[in-house]
């Protein structure tokens, strides 16, 4: 399940595990014009923590999300031919 919050500055998204056990702690995800930050409270920390993405970072984690294992960098207009999009490095 999740949630969505449109504010003047920021999207925010809470991703709520509804799974079977061991459940994880919600995840928020606030969308900036210049980064994108994700916090999950830590129960061995007793805190929240706070990791924040660049726009580019984003856009690598899309792209990530459906290809298969190897390393690879955003092909941008302009380069030499390769697959659409992405260039595989090993």
């Amino acid at each position: 399940m999740f949630t969505i919050e449109h504010d003047f500055d920021a999207t925010t998204v809470t991703l709520v595990d509804e799974g079977e056990t061991p459940l994880k702690e919600d995840v928020i995800v606030h969308a900036f014009e210049d980064c994108v930050t994700l916090t999950q409270y830590d129960s061995r920390l007793d805190r929240d923590v706070t990791v924040t993405l660049s726009m580019a970072q984003v856009r690598d984690l899309g792209a990530a999300l459906n290809l298969p294992e190897g390393v690879y960098r955003l092909r941008r207009a302009g380069q030499p031919p390769g697959p659409p999009g992405v260039t595989s490095r090993g």
